[in-house]
Formats: C-alpha cells, structure tokens, sequence
C-alpha cells in the first residue's frame, strides 16, 4: 500500500519532525510512503511530481490545516482518489485526525473501520477551459469603492441580478467557510446543493438561497473589475461569463467512523455555550 503525502505550503521546514515522525509509522504499519516533490524540496528531501504521485498511490495525505486539504483536495480531483488531512491547524472542520492519534487511526484504517464520505465538487467552464472548486466560487470586485452586478441564469430561467461587493456560491463543505462569514446558511455536508450568498449586497432584499445541483448556473459581469476566485486560493481575472455545475463525480474524504458532524459545529463553532 502507497500513501502520498503534501504538506502545508507555508511554514513547510516548521513541520519537517512531525512529517518524519509520522512517516516512521506509516512505515511501521508496511504503507509507503510518497512526498511531493514541492514539499521535499522544502525539507531537503527526495519527492515525486504531484501528477505521478497522485497515479501511483492508494490514498493522500494532506499535512496541514484545513486550507491543505481543500488545496489537495482539488488538484487531486481528476485522479480520483481518496484523501484524508492530518490537522497541525486552528479550525479542523475537514481534518479530524490529529498528530496524537494517527497510530490509532492507522491501525483501524488498516482492518476497514473508517468512512469515505463522497463530497459534492463545483465545476466551473470558464474561457473555455473546465475548472474545479471544493469549497466554493466566488465572483468579487477588485476596486475597493466599485460595485459589479452580477446576473446569474439558470438552466430553466433568468434568476437574479446581484449588486454588491460579490457573490459566493457555495458546496454543503463550504458552508461554513466564506459563506457563514458573510450570513449564508450551514448545510450538512453530504448534501447536493448550491448555496448562493450575496456578499455586501445593496439591498437587504438579497438574501442567501439554496438551490438543487442539478440546476445548471450561468454567471454574467457586466464590469471589467472583478475577479473569480476559487476555494479562496486561485484566482483569475473574469473578463467572460462563467457556467457552474455540480461536477460528474465526488471528492472523496477518508474520516474517522466515530466523527460526528454535530459534534464538529459544536466545537468549532461553540454552539450551546453561554
């Protein structure tokens, strides 16, 4: 069995001593171990080109916070294989396995008690070429004083024209990212749907909705100073209208069978707490 692992891009040497202490027991427990070759670099190590490590492993590792493994996760997408995170970050919504207990995982990961969970993926066709996004799309404005008008289409009608600051449409997982920030709805992550928020709007009459992934979007910029920004980590100038779909497959995260998604927003978003 093959394991590749990509660790968190910034503070990479800070993480060198965990990487090696958890290599040591993978290794113990016969998994191979594979590094990205950016990672190695950064530690000093020998590594494998992103592209063959993800054809020539089992499952992915992504060491980090939440942001690796969205950022993996959808550079990963096209292979298809599975991926779990290892959490050395704050929030943890997505990785819920911790340094302390990756043996314990190991072991029970190795005799078939864990979970897959199939996770909904936003396609995006833009400029002719098909982009991806796990977390969520975001159409923004790049002038601080401007407003962009955004006109959005769907397959079956015309639905709305958006005036504001920007626009987030969002997965179930990216819910509670961007999307709670800026007053949008926590959908339970297993669901199919796409979760539409105004960012900033300019009138209080723009509320966020949720609408089924079957339904095909079609957005439109009238002004030529916004920006598509995808999982907040890639960005494109948008200069043409852009199609978002649900996308043919699913992301596929490896969790702990004992993790609870109730248990998670109690936690990170201390719910209950006076």
């Amino acid at each position: 069995m093959k394991a590749g692992f990509i660790l968190k891009p910034k503070n990479t040497i800070e993480i060198k001593d965990e990487f090696l202490k958890i290599k040591e027991i993978f290794e113990k427990y016969n998994i191979e171990v594979l590094l990205d070759a950016i990672s190695a670099r950064a530690l000093g190590l020998r590594g494998v080109d992103f592209e063959d490590l993800c054809k020539s492993v089992d499952f992915i590792v992504a060491l980090g916070g939440d942001g690796t493994l969205i950022s993996v996760t959808r550079r990963a997408y096209k292979f298809d294989k599975p991926v779990f995170g290892i959490n050395l970050g704050n929030l943890g919504f997505l990785t819920d396995i911790n340094p302390d207990n990756v043996e314990e995982f190991l072991k029970k990961f190795l005799k078939g008690e864990y979970r897959i969970d199939e996770r909904m993926v936003i396609e995006i066709v833009y400029n002719e070429k098909k982009l991806y996004a796990f977390n969520d799309v975001v159409i923004s404005k790049d002038i601080i004083s401007s407003m962009i008008n955004i006109q959005i289409d769907t397959n079956e009608s015309f639905l709305n024209t958006y005036r504001g600051d920007g626009l987030i449409i969002s997965t179930p997982t990216g819910s509670t990212a961007y999307n709670l920030s800026a007053g949008g709805p926590v959908v339970y992550p297993l669901t199919e749907s796409f979760i539409i928020t105004p960012i900033c709007p300019h009138s209080l009459t723009q509320r966020p909705l949720v609408i089924p992934s079957n339904f095909v979007l079609e957005a439109k910029v009238k002004e030529n100073f916004s920006k598509l920004i995808l999982d907040g980590q890639e960005i494109y100038d948008l200069n043409d209208k852009i199609t978002i779909k649900k996308a043919q497959k699913p992301a596929k995260l490896i969790h702990r069978i004992e993790r609870n998604y109730f248990d998670v927003l109690r936690e990170k978003l201390h719910w209950g707490e006076r």
